[in-house]
């Protein structure tokens, strides 16, 4: 029996996972859409369609369906149910682990920050990784959004294998987690403290729940915002031509070879950096953190209230 009790972290974490994820999808497809735009080194992404999180909502709505703001839910989807999954059932999992080892509390009973902060960065980058293929499946598609023509799961999967390998499926790896790190290991350990301090007040109860993911999402979002635009640009550029303005006739019918527009995250900062100002890092700050609180808020609630029935 006890071997049950411990997969439930798991199960039920996937569960609240997917759960929030339909509730503030949306919100995500703007985001991703703002930290697209404005690139000088990509001309189809180069033009600055939406002013803000608002603009973008109501000119997505209007310009493609209501849809279209849930281009990609699918594989959001997916990802949660693996990613949600192994993250929070690893990290409560490993604070489980250190509690028997005498690891995770100090001599006054106080939970160390250290211990919770190492455990939700380890469970944050192993999920990620893991999940990272379905994460480039949905920024494609919300990118893409409901356009004429209309790019499904199983065909954009099969753009990326057939076009860009299974590399492609791999692209942005790195700053994937990364962010999945800082944001666990802000993320978490926060909601736990806060809602360890707020037991006197509110007790187990929703009013705590609720507080407590509200004062975690701000955290996370201030950290993870620039490592997200990273990712997102690094997951939705494919291999392009190089224009060449000096062209022999001899050459004139030979294709460049393809490349990519950032070699890496460092190159992506630095271009970002050198051709947007640095508050581009900063593109979508305002819809990361709105769907952030509610996101975390459906979480943790679902999460508490699944919790009950063990």
């Amino acid at each position: 029996m006890g071997e049950i009790r411990d997969w439930r972290p798991f199960v039920y974490g996937g569960m609240a996972s997917i759960m929030a994820e339909f509730g503030t999808f949306p919100i995500d497809t703007t985001k991703t859409r703002l930290q697209i735009q404005g690139q000088k080194c990509d001309r189809s992404h180069s033009e600055m369609r939406y002013r803000g999180m608002t603009d973008a909502f109501v000119k997505i709505s209007r310009q493609e369906g209501v849809k279209a703001l849930y281009s990609g839910i699918w594989p959001a989807v997916l990802r949660q149910a693996t990613y949600g999954t192994i993250k929070f059932g690893t990290y409560y999992t490993l604070k489980k682990m250190a509690t028997d080892r005498g690891l995770l509390h100090d001599k006054a009973g106080n939970e160390s920050v250290w211990c919770n902060a190492a455990c939700a960065t380890l469970a944050g980058a192993i999920s990620s990784a893991i999940a990272n293929p379905t994460d480039v499946l949905k920024v494609r598609m919300q990118v893409h959004g409901k356009g004429t023509n209309d790019v499904g799961l199983m065909r954009c999967f099969r753009e990326i294998y057939v076009h860009e390998g299974i590399r492609g499926l791999w692209r942005g790896v790195g700053p994937t987690a990364q962010r999945a790190a800082v944001i666990a290991a802000v993320e978490l350990p926060v909601y736990d403290f806060c809602k360890l301090h707020l037991m006197e007040t509110f007790g187990d109860q929703v009013a705590n729940h609720f507080i407590s993911s509200f004062i975690a999402s701000l955290g996370s979002a201030v950290a993870s915002t620039p490592i997200d635009v990273i990712r997102t640009r690094l997951m939705n550029q494919r291999h392009v031509h190089q224009l060449q303005h000096s062209i022999s006739p001899a050459t004139t019918g030979t294709s460049p070879p393809p490349r990519l527009l950032y070699t890496g995250s460092i190159d992506c900062a630095v271009q970002t950096v050198r051709n947007e100002g640095f508050r581009a890092l900063y593109k979508g700050f305002i819809p990361t953190w709105v769907r952030m609180g509610p996101w975390n808020i459906i979480f943790f609630i679902t999460y508490e209230q699944l919790k009950q029935f063990y």
